[in-house]
Formats: structure tokens, C-alpha cells, sequence
């Protein structure tokens, strides 16, 4: 946004909103405001503003409304189901009342009709205009919170203009998202402020305002629009808004004439600016009329394709007719097929008093033309059929001087084709038998691509017919102001260069090859010109024939089918292929159909057929298309009724009625024209132009214009893809672009390599803000006001690239992309992957939930906030990425134990992971991890940790419940019952479930309650709606439960007060050196008593054993082993051994992770044991078995005879050992090679289990051995 110097900032709002209560008046509001007023105040206001203006017998004399004659109206408002319908009450005029005031003698019982608007009282008659701030707004539940709005406009008492204004600095969107936010709470959906037509979102430096589009999740940035003056220069001074588009007149024109209520979706639309502009500029041209001079031209509107040209054109012609400055006013429209899709649309924006003729046909065209009915003067027609009535036609001389003694005002859409072509049938030639007709009448153009001298044929221009310019909004205004969408545009090569400028070399020297006249000198220099020395351009144009070759047509339709998946947004949508002429299109729909046959594709072109060679062609094509078409559709079209069939295809493909919510399969894909529907057509779900034919200005513009309809974030931009001659087409744009747009780069949107590179500057701006402020993985917020500022606004700015990038080939599962520029080729790299996005993604979305307001100044609403980038993004969390990486920590903690380096490496990546959790989550998360290290947290089969957040949120939940239960009396089970179901704000007392939860309150500690969250003394009369209020707030916020429960349990802690955003947890005071040491020194056993329990937990196994020395011996024996020097491959297994057993059965109390950690050393030792047992014996080490290069614990299980017989043994004793040894064996074979991997899930008798079976495994081996071993060492 430009800076301005001039506009003085506001650091308040209130200063502000008191500064434009103050400039109103200046512009024709009244100057006595009204402040913060309630519903009721403003009901009984418009009640005494309607008593005023229908004093008259008839209506309600000198007898003021009653309280029952005024709900009555209310009860009226209340039944209007949107702002549609409102605007159409409104601009009605007139509201029916049963009148009950018995003191009227004259009308009491009897229905009369009360003035409330006229569009024509305009600073006259009985218009009021009144100023109202900060009105009181009761939410639409009754235990809702009070807020206040900051400004609205009454327009004879009715709040029609609402203003949510904030200071200096913030957002111009955190004003919209505050509409948003009372809309959502149901504000304008009931009662007076229903009424609203247009909000105003406003800061001193930038406003926008917009149609009241009803419920909160119509809202779209899309329809937010900025105002303009006639130059298309944006206003932002505030001052200027006030003194223009909130101005009296202005702002009361904008309810009765530039709101339009569209019937065609039921919903409320405001003009624009630049409409304003050009409708107001060809009103003030018919005013200045003068009818008898036989001056045709009133001028022409250069608005470009897509900016909404046929609202502009029907709001200019309604206002000529309402206004009585015309008789007649006609719509020309330049294609017969278009005329009925027209007439619906003008339909769609007229009011209940418009009547919208479509003439069947010319019969009856003549009909309305003559008629002096007031209700026939809007008639919507074809150029073709008004260029019929003329004596040629057999048209009486009589009919055709009736209809020019009428004031006939003619309004022709498109209306550069009336501009070209020649002859008597050509658009032209029709508007000048129209003209020559009827000499009296003035034409008005309207088009988005005018025909200047540069492209004309002859010396027809588009002012040459209509006149002046009477104003102007090109594709370089459109595009910027978000109006309509940038193109992006590509160029798609079917041939290699060097094939192109050999085919035309070849044909040229008339050879096959190069061979046949490498001989020949002049042939050769021939041939080296068209290789060399000709200009690509040029080489194309005797190429012509190469783009029409089956080759060239499968390169066209396999690139399609490629690229639809994505470009389509898997089929929602929709693509059209422009083609050079019919029997390419028929061959285009046959190459589909036989490649194919799974896509929907049709195609439209001219139906006629001549005698001329190739009709049977043409219409056997056609017959196949319709039955083809019939069959997927189940339609019924034949050759007769082809004009439906267009029409139908037109309907599918713009997703209009009968056809707004079809399945996918009943979609078209792909729609193959020639020329129609690249001019006058218009289909947001078109994303996709293919062209594969060559154009020219006008058409190149209008063709590519059928794809920048806006429709939301899923359709960044327009997508344009040419085939044929790039060179010649490449100009022939650019040639284009020059002529109809004042800065052509600017209507492109920025290719792939500048996305990703805007993505990267983003994101580095936002790790920036993070790294400032030390925060590791993007877990929290920044604290500062100015960097959440700053990230709101380049994340908004980076998601926006992202969903472009997509479009354009981005994945994230590729994150280096290279691009070839003259120099060389470049590398981008996207500096974050997706799980940093979704992480960024949930901060984005906690700034969502600390704005709000009620009111007054917010020092919170500061941030670019966009609702949809939320509510894209919702459930984008990834859960089984978090998961595995909980799993992995818990297996590194298990296996290494807590501090090891591994374990601090997956705490960090589980960190990180944890960081795309709300900070709710990430807290719960955090307090598992801790009592999972301490050993408070005992992990469960296929429970995930999300299911360990539930939990622990539910306990705490719980908790919660009976804390407030306690302290209030509340039945705990009903409170339980509200909380644990999906309750809203709007479903939280359905079937009074709410109301017989308070009525359980004890009202004693209800008050000892309140004075300890609030703070204060709450006399008993307030009670129950003071407990009211905060127990709805616990239901429905988890964040506020905390907050309350604080609030009661600490003394010092008022609620809504002083209490931080984010509840402390108890934290632990951290175990200083000392008190670790002192703590594991009482932890630990004598030496003796270790060996006792170990010779415990395994005597009842040995003691069977055959052979089998003393427990007591063998325990003595194995701990000398451990300490034996033998060799340093093997001799290692002694300190870790000691270690695992010393903490298994040298401590009082051992944790379940030193559990996990010492039987998974005794697991993966066990093979190192036996080597050094090996090698002690036979003083050599195990050697590999059979053809093995590697001994194995199989190899060393098979040296020892002991273990050997184990298997087969029928001793029950030794079964018991075979046993353990399959444990190991086991453990050793899960996939991650390691079993304390595998042991992570398992309960503390099964790891109790497990280590009494290793411990047993070793002294088994350590007794069988026993005698050997002493016969060498002294054990």
C-alpha cells in the first residue's frame, strides 16, 4: 500500500471512530449521534421514523405504532432468510401491518401499508439519516456475551451500513474478521441489524467494503473490494471514504441502486467502483440527451472480460427505466444461443418490480416494441433478430415509425463484434441496418476489448460507431485489484525447432532427405537459409501443414491428460481446447474417445450444413456427439434440438441450474471449441485454456479472459497453454497485450521458479522472527506484537505461493527444482519441508484464537488474518509422522537409556514433531514424555500418543469437572454429560439441557465461588447469571476451564484479569548433583545382598539342572568371569554385564526404563558371553560354521554342548532353559535387529519375566561350564 503522508494515523480506535462520527455530518447525515444504543432502543427509534413519514389517514394518521404493531414488522425481518431477501424487503418500499391501535378509528383491524424506503428520496421527501456508535449487540444465545459494534448508518431508521473500524497499524482484515465473528454469532441474523446491506471494514489508511454475504462461511476476500475514483486510483485516505462512498448521496444510492439482490444463487451483491463509475457516467449521458437530434452514439464502457460488465450494463439500463429517461431499452447481444443466457442473468439481478423480456422471436420482439406497457421497457434480444425489423423484412412502415417515436435506448454487449466483419450479416452490417431503422435511438457499448485503429478492418473503430469512451477498466486494473485473475501462460512445443525448420528446408528443395542434394550447391544454400538464416517466425509460417498432422494432434491430447489431474484439482476443474476449424475439433473428439474413453468430452461448433462438400462429414459427427452425449448424461438432444444441447453443455460446464452440485463423473472434462464460448462466456470452474489454433487481438483476449474468473484459493490464476506456431502466436499475444493492457508483464502471474523463490524469502523471514526470539521448532508464538505481525502477514503471503506452486508442478515430496535459463541451468531448493509448514500452519491458526473483540481499542488485532488459509489447512496435522517418531524415542529410551546421545537426538526430532500441535497439545505431550522418563507412564499396545493426549486431557477434563462441581454444587454428572458431547455456543442449552444444569446450583457456594474467581462480592440477586456466564464458558473452551479452575485455586488470581494465557504448570525443582548422588547412593545394595537376589530369582531353575554346581558357587564364579582378562573383543561384555545386574538387582527400587535398557544389554550380550566362555575353555575364539563367514549366536549356541542338547532334552528342567534361550533367540530376530527394540511394549511382569530368564540363561551357562573353566582360572 502506497504510503501517505497525509493521512493523520490514529493510535486509537475510539479517537478514531470519534473522528468519523464527526466528519458524517459534513456529508449529509444528521448531526446528533446516537451512542450505544440496545436493539430495543433502535426498534422503537425506527418505530418513530416510520409514525413520521406515513402520517397520512390511510396509514396511521395521528395514532404512533404500537409495541405489538412494531413486533409485527419485526417479526417480518425476522422471517427474511437472508440478506437477499432483506434487500428486496428493503428496496420493496412498503411493509403490511395489521393495525391494533384502537384509538385509530379509521384503520384499526384493518392492513396498511407503511413507507420504509425510496431510492428516488434521495436528500429529499422523507429520508432520515442517523449515526449510530457503538451499538449494544445481544449474541443470538441468551448466555452470550454483550458486544459492540463501532459504527453503523441508519437510513430512516434501518441499520444499513455497518462500519467495524480499527486503529493505525492493524490489518485492514482484522476489521473484516470482527464482521465475520459477529456474523458467526448469529448478530445479523435476526432481528434490526439483519437489515445490513453493506459492511465497511476501515482503517484511517485503507478500507474495503462489501455485500452482507449472510452466514460467516459465505464470507470470501474474493468479493472484498476497495473504492476507487473514475481513474481506478485507489481512495485510502479515510477522509475522502467519508466524504464519498459514506456521503449522502452516495451511500443511500448504494442501497436502492448499486446493491443487486441476484436471484440467480440468492445472494446480495454490491457494485464495485468502476461499475459505479460507468453506470453512473451513461446515466448522466441519457440525461443529457436530446432525442430528436438522430445522434446515435452515446458512447461505450471498456470494462475488461470478467470484471462483471453484464451487471454494470443491467444496472445502467434498470436505472434509465426507473428514472422514465427511456421507453425502451434494449439489450443486443451478438449470438442468438447467448440471448437466453443473458436474459437469465438479467432475470437474476432484477427486482420484484423489473420485468426482464426475452423475445422468442422477432414476432414477438415487435410486440414489446410497440407496446407503451410501463412494465415492458427492459427487452433482452439478439442483434440478429432486431436487425430484422425493416421494410427488407416485410416489416409495415407503420410498426417501424411507432417504435421510433419511443425513446429507445439500445445497450450492446460484446459490442466489438459489432465492429468487424463486412457484408449485410455481419455484426457491422447488422448494427448498421439497426441504426439506419430506427435514427433516433442511442447505442451504448459495453466490452473488454475495444476495436482501435491497430486492429481494425477498414476504418470501422469501436468509437467510430458508439462515441466516446465513456469509461475505461483494462486488465491491468482487474488483475491488481483482485477483480479478476492473472493468466498463467505457457508455451507448449509439439515439434523440436530444428524438425520444424527441417521439414520446411526439406519441402523446399523438394527432397526427402538431405542426402538426395548434399551434391547440389544451390540447393544446399537454399536448404542452409531455412536451417540457419530465416527467423523462426517465419519458418513456422510455411510450417502450417506440421500442426495439422495426427502427430502433432496426439501431442496436443496426451499433454492434456497429463496435466489434468492437477490442473483440474483431481476433476474439479474444467478445460476448454480451442481448435482451428471443425473437422479438427471432430477429429480432436475422436482421438479422445479412442485414447480416452473414460474422460468427458463434447465439443460445440456452428450446426449448419451446406451442399458444399463435407455436410455428411460434419453432421454424422455431430449425430455422434449428441448420442454419445446422451448416453453419458442421460440427456435427450438430437439434431433439432442442437441449440439446447449447447445450452445444456454451457449450464454443465458453469455449474448453473439444474447442474450446481453434480458428482464428478457427471461432469464435462474437457470442452472442444472452434470460435463460440471464447467470447461473451462465463464459467468459474473453467481454470484451463488450450489453444491450438493461431489468434489476434480481440479473440486472443477474449479467449484467454474465459479463464480468470475468480473463484477462491483453489484458483490462483488462469492457465493458458498454446500449441500451434509458438513463434507467430508468441507476437501475436504480445502484439495483443500492447493494445489492450498498459502494463502487459503485469497480467502474468509469476512462474514456478519465482514462487518457489518468494516461498523461500518468506519462510526465511519467518525463521528469523523465531530464531530472535529462541524458539526451537516453531513451538510457540513469538512474544512480540510486531514479529507475530510480521509472521501473520508472510505466512499469508507464502501459503498463497504454495497453492500456486502447486498448480505449476510443486510437490512436496520434491523439494529441488532446476530451471534453465540462457546461462545455464539453476537449482532452486525449497528451504522447508511439509511437516515445517503444518507446524506453521497451527501457530498461524493461534492467532486466530487471541483475536477478538468487543469494541473499543484491541491491541490484539493486529495481524493479517485469512479464515480460509485455516480452514484449508484443518486436520493437515500429521499423526502417524508424530506417532513414529514417539515410537522411535520410546525404543532409544528403552534401548540406551535417558541422556544418551541417540535418545537426545529423537527427543529433539519428536520436539520438533510436536510443534505442529496447539499449545494445549504440545503441553499434554510434553507432561507424557515426562512421565514416561520417570517411569510414571507404562506404554500400552496400539495406543498412539495421541491416544495418551486424550487421555491425559480427559483425567484433566475430569478433574476440572469435579473441582467445579465441589466448589458450585452442580449435578457433576450433567455438567460431565454437556462437556463430553459436541456442544456449541448455539446447540449448548437445546431442549433447556442448560438451563436444568443451573438450576442444580448450590447458590451458598455459588457465592463463595464467584468472590474467588472474580474477585469481589457478587450479590445474590446477580448470582445466577454471573455462574451462568462462566459456566458456559467452561463448557465450551478448554483454554477458559483451565483459566476458571486457576482462578478458584489461587487466591491471588482474578479471571479475566491476571491470569496468564497460558497456565503454569507445578513445575519440579530440578535434582541438583548432590542430591542425585545422595539419592542413588541410599538406592544402591550392598555388593552381597545383589548376589543373594540374584541367586534367588534363578536357584528354583539351576537347582534341577544335572551336574549343576552350587547356585551360591555359580553366582561367585560368573562375577570373577566378568572381571577375567582374555582377549579385547570379548573381554568389553564384562563391564556391561556388571552394570545390567548391578542396576537390575543391586537397587531397592529399579524403573521400568533401567528395566527396558539392562534386559535388552543382557539380550544382545548374551553372544559376546559365550565367545569369551568359548575362548576361556579352548583358548581360541568361535570359528564360523559350514559355509558362513561370520559367527552368528546360532554358531556360538551350537560350540557349547550344554546349550546344544537343550533342544531335544526330555528333562523338564532343561525344557525350562530351552525356553529362555528361544526369549533370546527371539529377541534377536525382530527386525530391528535388536531386542530391546522389540521389548519396548512390554508390561513390567513380562520384562520381570524376561530378565529372571537371562539371568538364569547366564549361570546356566556359567555352572555347566563351571569345571572347565576353574580347571584354568581361579573362579
Amino acid at each position: 500500500m502506497p504510503v501517505d503522508v497525509s493521512i493523520s494515523p490514529f493510535t486509537k480506535e475510539l479517537d478514531f471512530e470519534e473522528a468519523l462520527a464527526k466528519l458524517l455530518p459534513e456529508h449529509g447525515w444528521a448531526h446528533e449521534v446516537i451512542k450505544n444504543p440496545s436493539e430495543e432502543f433502535l426498534i422503537k427509534n425506527w418505530a418513530s421514523i416510520l409514525y413520521n413519514n406515513n402520517r397520512d389517514i390511510n396509514r396511521l394518521g395521528d395514532f404512533p405504532l404500537t409495541d405489538s404493531e412494531m413486533q409485527q414488522i419485526i417479526t417480518q425481518v425476522d422471517a427474511l432468510q437472508n440478506p437477499y431477501e432483506v434487500n428486496k424487503f428493503i428496496n420493496g418500499g412498503l411493509v403490511k401491518i395489521k393495525r391494533d391501535n384502537e384509538k385509530d378509528k379509521t384503520n384499526y383491524g384493518n392492513e396498511v401499508y407503511l413507507k420504509i424506503f425510496d431510492p428516488k428520496e434521495i436528500r429529499a421527501g422523507q429520508s432520515v439519516y442517523q449515526i449510530v456508535r457503538q451499538p449494544r449487540f445481544e449474541t443470538k444465545h441468551p448466555l452470550g456475551t454483550t458486544r459492540r459494534g463501532d459504527v453503523m448508518l441508519l437510513i430512516n431508521g434501518m441499520p444499513v451500513i455497518h462500519i467495524e473500524l480499527k486503529r493505525s497499524g492493524v490489518d485492514v482484515t482484522q476489521a473484516v474478521n470482527q464482521i465475520k465473528k459477529y456474523a458467526h454469532e448469529g448478530i445479523f441474523s435476526h432481528g434490526i441489524f439483519s437489515l445490513v446491506q453493506i459492511f465497511v471494514a476501515m482503517t484511517p489508511e485503507k478500507t474495503l467494503y462489501f455485500a452482507n454475504p449472510g452466514k460467516s462461511e459465505n464470507f470470501s476476500p474474493s468479493f472484498y473490494f476497495h473504492w476507487a475514483d473514475y481513474n481506478n486510483d485507489e481512495v485510502y485516505d479515510w477522509k475522502r471514504i467519508g466524504a464519498n462512498l459514506l456521503s449522502i448521496p452516495m451511500a443511500h444510492q448504494m442501497i436502492g441502486y448499486y446493491t443487486i439482490a441476484d436471484d440467480k444463487d440468492e445472494t446480495l451483491k454490491v457494485l464495485r467502483s468502476y461499475q459505479y463509475h460507468a453506470v453512473n457516467k451513461i446515466w448522466e449521458r441519457v440525461h443529457e440527451i436530446n432525442w430528436d437530434d438522430h445522434q446515435h452514439r452515446g458512447g461505450f464502457i471498456w470494462h475488461t472480460t470478467g470484471s462483471g460488465k453484464t451487471m454494470t450494463s443491467f444496472k445502467s439500463a434498470q436505472l434509465i427505466a426507473k428514472a422514465n429517461d427511456a421507453d425502451k431499452v434494449v439489450f443486443l447481444l451478438d449470438r442468438i444461443e447467448l440471448s437466453t443466457q443473458s436474459a437469465d442473468e438479467y432475470r437474476g439481478f432484477a427486482n420484484a418490480d423489473d420485468n426482464v423480456l426475452d423475445t422468442d422471436d422477432t414476432r414477438n420482439l415487435i410486440r414489446v416494441l410497440e407496446s407503451d406497457e410501463k412494465d415492458e421497457c427492459l427487452i433482452v434480444t439478439s442483434i440478429q433478430k432486431m436487425s430484422r425489423i425493416n421494410g427488407d423484412n416485410n416489416v409495415p412502415q407503420s410498426t417501424i415509425e411507432r417504435i421510433n417515436s419511443k425513446r429507445v435506448i439500445f445497450i450492446i454487449d460484446e459490442c466489438h463484434r459489432s465492429v468487424t466483419g463486412s457484408g449485410k450479416e455481419s455484426g457491422s452490417g447488422m448494427l448498421l441496418k439497426i441504426k439506419n431503422t430506427f435514427p433516433r435511438a442511442v447505442l451504448f457499448g459495453f466490452t473488454g476489448t475495444p476495436i482501435f485503429p491497430e486492429n481494425a478492418r477498414g476504418e470501422m473503430t469501436t468509437e467510430v460507431i458508439f462515441g466516446d469512451m465513456l469509461h475505461k477498466y483494462t486488465l491491468a486494473n482487474g488483475i491488481p485489484d483482485g477483480n479478476v485473475l492473472g493468466f498463467d501462460l505457457y508455451r507448449e512445443d509439439t515439434f523440436q525447432q530444428h524438425e520444424i525448420r527441417e521439414a520446411v528446408a526439406l519441402r523446399a528443395v523438394d527432397a526427402e532427405s538431405f542426402e538426395e542434394i548434399k551434391d547440389n550447391k544451390e540447393k544446399v544454400d537454399i536448404y542452409n537459409k531455412w536451417m540457419q538464416e530465416k527467423e523462426m517466425i517465419k519458418v513456422e509460417d510455411e510450417a502450417k501443414s506440421l500442426y495439422q498432422t495426427e502427430n502433432h494432434h496426439i501431442a496436443v491430447m496426451q499433454k492434456i491428460v497429463e496435466e489434468r489431474p492437477r490442473l483440474s484439482r483431481n476433476g474439479k476443474f474444467h478445460a476448454i481446447l480451442a481448435t482451428k476449424n471443425i473437422p479438427e475439433a471432430i477429429e480432436y473428439y475422436h482421438l479422445f474417445k479412442q485414447h480416452y474413453p473414460e474422460y468427458n468430452v463434447t465439443a460445440i461448433f456452428d450446426d449448419s450444413i451446406d451442399n458444399n462438400g463435407g455436410g455428411e462429414y460434419k453432421e454424422d459427427a455431430i449425430l455422434e456427439m449428441l448420442d454419445d452425449y446422451n448416453k453419458k448424461f442421460n440427456t435427450t438432444f438430437q439434431q433439432s434440438t442442437y441449440a439446447k444441447y449447447k445450452k445444456d453443455v454451457a449450464k454443465r460446464l458453469a455449474h448453473k441450474k439444474p447442474y450446481q452440485n453434480l458428482e464428478k463423473e457427471k461432469q464435462l472434462d474437457l470442452l472442444i471449441v472452434v470460435t463460440q464460448m471464447l467470447t461473451g462466456y462465463d464459467s468459474k470452474w473453467v481454470n484451463t485454456l488450450y489453444v491450438d489454433k493461431l489468434m489476434q487481438y480481440v479473440d486472443i483476449i477474449q479467449a484467454f479472459s474465459r479463464t480468470n474468473r475468480l473463484f477462491g484459493p483453489e484458483k490462483p490464476f488462469g492457465i493458458i497453454k498454446y500449441f500451434t506456431r509458438p513463434e507467430r502466436m508468441k507476437k501475436n499475444i504480445d502484439d495483443a497485450l500492447e493494445l489492450y493492457v498498459d502494463r502487459p508483464l503485469s497480467v502474468f502471474t509469476d512462474k514456478l521458479e519465482a514462487n518457489l523463490e518468494s516461498i523461500n524469502q518468506s519462510f526465511k523471514a519467518i525463521d528469523a522472527l523465531f530464531n530472535a526470539e529462541g524458539i526451537e521448532y516453531y513451538a510457540t508464538l513469538p512474544k512480540a506484537e510486531a514479529s507475530k505481525k510480521k509472521f501473520a502477514k508472510e505466512f499469508c503471503q507464502m501459503t498463497k505461493r504454495i497453492e500456486a506452486s502447486k498448480m505449476q508442478g510443486f510437490v512436496w515430496e520434491k523439494l529441488e527444482y532446476e530451471f534453465q535459463h540462457t546461462s545455464g541451468w539453476v537449482t532452486v531448493k525449497v528451504e522447508l519441508d511439509e511437516q515445517t509448514y503444518k507446524i506453521l500452519l497451527q501457530r498461524y491458526r493461534e492467532l486466530f484464537a487471541g483475536t477478538g473483540g468487543e469494541g473499543g481499542d484491541s491491541e490484539d488485532d493486529v495481524y493479517h488474518l485469512e479464515a480460509y488459509i485455516t480452514e484449508t489447512g484443518a486436520g493437515t496435522i500429521d499423526a502417524e509422522y508424530i506417532n513414529d517418531k514417539f515410537i522411535k524415542f520410546i525404543k532409544n529410551l528403552y534401548t540406551t537409556g535417558p541422556g544418551s546421545e541417540l535418545v537426545k537426538k529423537t527427543q529433539r526430532e519428536l520436539h520438533s514433531a510436536f510443534a505442529s500441535l496447539s499449545q494445549r497439545d504440545q503441553r499434554t505431550a510434553q507432561r507424557i514424555l515426562h512421565d514416561i522418563e520417570s517411569g510414571d507412564l507404562r506404554i500400552c499396545k496400539d495406543k498412539t500418543i495421541y491416544d495418551y493426549i486424550l487421555d491425559y486431557q480427559k483425567r484433566e477434563c475430569d478433574q476440572q469437572v469435579y473441582t467445579l462441581a465441589e466448589a458450585t454444587g452442580l449435578n457433576i454428572s450433567m455438567l460431565k454429560d454437556l462437556i463430553s458431547k459436541d456442544t456449541t455456543a448455539e446447540n449448548i442449552n437445546e431442549q433447556g439441557r442448560f438451563d436444568e444444569l443451573i438450576k442444580t446450583l448450590d447458590k451458598v457456594k455459588s457465592v463463595d465461588f464467584l468472590k474467588k474467581v472474580t474477585g469481589q462480592d457478587v450479590p445474590k440477586r446477580f448470582v445466577i447469571t454471573n455462574i451462568s456466564s462462566i459456566v458456559r464458558r467452561f463448557i465450551l473452551d478448554p483454554s477458559d476451564r483451565a483459566k476458571i479452575i486457576y482462578a478458584y485455586q489461587n487466591a491471588a488470581s482474578v479471571l479475566d484479569v491476571n491470569i496468564p494465557d497460558e497456565i503454569p504448570e507445578e513445575e519440579e525443582k530440578p535434582e541438583t548433583s548432590e542430591q542425585k548422588k545422595k539419592r542413588e547412593e541410599e538406592n544402591k545394595l550392598p555388593i552381597e545382598e545383589m548376589k543373594e537376589r540374584l541367586r534367588e530369582i534363578t536357584k528354583r531353575d539351576l537347582r534341577k539342572i544335572p551336574n549343576m554346581p552350587l547356585t551360591q558357587d555359580v553366582v561367585e564364579g560368573f562375577f570373577k568371569i566378568l572381571t577375567i582378562s582374555t582377549i579385547p573383543s570379548v573381554d568389553g561384555v564384562g563391564l556391561d554385564l556388571y552394570k545390567a545386574i548391578e542396576e537390575l538387582f543391586g537397587r531397592k527400587k529399579v524403573s521400568i526404563i533401567d528395566k527396558h535398557v539392562d534386559s535388552g544389554v543382557l539380550s544382545i550380550k548374551f553372544e559376546v558371553f559365550l565367545k569369551k566362555i568359548y575362548y576361556m575353555i579352548h583358548n581360541e575364539e568361535i570359528q564360523p560354521s559350514g559355509d558362513k563367514n561370520k559367527v552368528t549366536l546360532a554358531t556360538c549356541i551350537f560350540a557349547f554342548d550344554c546349550l546344544k542338547k537343550l533342544r531335544y532334552s526330555a528333562l523338564e528342567s532343561e525344557k525350562k532353559i530351552s525356553e529362555y534361550l528361544s526369549i533370546i533367540r527371539n529377541n534377536r530376530n525382530t527386525s530391528d535387529g535388536n531386542g530391546a527394540h522389540g521389548s519396548y511394549l512390554l508390561t513390567e511382569e513380562q520384562l520381570d519375566e524376561n530378565i529372571k530368564a537371562f539371568s538364569t540363561l547366564y549361570l546356566y551357562v556359567t555352572g555347566m561350564c563351571y569345571n572347565a573353566i576353574k580347571a584354568k582360572y581361579d573362579i
